[in-house]
């Protein structure tokens, strides 16, 4: 039987350094779940907009206030006390120096399994989230030949990317294993990850970290394949709430731009992008048109961050 109960509206902030790391305090004692970590924040006042609650529990509990806090992840929990929507923030930018006020411990960490216990139980997937990079490329060996775009995967790796999607749909099976092989030689010293666009016992017999689901896989899928990374390609609402309901650990939605790739077609703009994000628990990827200037512009308006292949992946 699902919960009934009225939510309780909250906030959370994720302070994130310019290294990477976030920031996570413990809960004071004399409240529920004392001594457990979380992200700071607490409850959303009446007449409150989630900003201004976030700015004052910020302030409260560490001292700081936001200058930069973009919205990200929405989050539905049923506790024993309590049923919580979690508003949480990515916030990169802020005054003042987070030190505790209300007695509790703060410790930053880096992207990765948590080392912290006892964890607040919904932010466990957000952790999840966090260790996504913020941009990922897709190969373009039908587009450049396998050789040149094994140049741009070199390239796309030195400059930090450390997420990568092999789309070869023309590519015959021996020619697609011959090159996800290419490719696995230039990510795995890397410590990138790479995810394979088709058939997921394809995937997992090619040694992948994980599938990419296209639209018409997705519809067709019943339940998450047994992979450590799974992910979608989605056009509208419906499509990505069917990737969050099926487990996805994040989805692309595009076109944002006009693109190379869809040539003729406007771009869906950054207003509908982030409109059909809005509230989901799942990362979305933002593509079509994309490169890394657009990075910031993509986590304003709720992205993970960019997907695409000519920005990222082309020589």
């Amino acid at each position: 039987m699902s919960d009934q109960r009225p939510l309780v509206e909250v906030v959370a902030g994720i302070l994130v350094a310019p290294d990477g790391q976030y920031l996570m305090a413990s809960r004071p004692p004399g409240k529920v779940y004392a001594g457990y970590w979380e992200f700071p924040g607490g409850k959303i006042e009446p007449g409150e907009s989630p900003r201004a609650a976030l700015d004052r529990e910020l302030q409260e509990e560490l001292g700081v206030t936001p200058t930069r806090a973009d919205p990200w992840l929405v989050r539905t929990f049923s506790y024993e006390h309590a049923r919580v929507r979690i508003r949480f923030f990515r916030v990169t930018r802020w005054d003042g120096r987070p030190e505790p006020r209300e007695g509790q411990q703060v410790a930053w960490q880096a992207p990765g399994p948590a080392t912290l216990a006892p964890m607040l139980p919904a932010n466990v997937p957000i952790l999840r989230a966090i260790a996504l990079p913020d941009r990922y490329g897709i190969t373009a060996g039908g587009l450049v030949g396998e050789a040149q775009a094994l140049v741009g995967l070199q390239a796309a790796l030195r400059q930090g990317v450390r997420l990568i999607q092999i789309r070869e749909k023309d590519f015959s099976p021996a020619r697609l294993r011959q090159f996800v092989a290419q490719v696995l030689l230039h990510t795995r010293p890397a410590g990138a990850q790479v995810l394979l666009n088709g058939d997921p016992a394809l995937a997992l017999a090619c040694g992948v970290d994980g599938v990419h689901l296209d639209s018409a896989r997705l519809a067709s899928c019943r339940q998450r394949p047994a992979l450590t990374l799974v992910a979608a390609s989605c056009h509208d609402r419906a499509g990505l709430e069917r990737a969050e309901a099926l487990g996805c650990d994040f989805a692309v939605w595009g076109s944002v731009l006009a693109s190379a790739s869809h040539p003729g077609q406007p771009g869906r703009g950054w207003d509908t992008f982030a409109a059909e994000v809005a509230g989901l628990d799942m990362p979305v990827y933002a593509i079509g048109g994309l490169g890394p200037e657009d990075l910031e512009q993509a986590r304003a308006h709720g992205a993970q961050g960019i997907a695409a292949i000519r920005g990222l992946m082309v020589p």
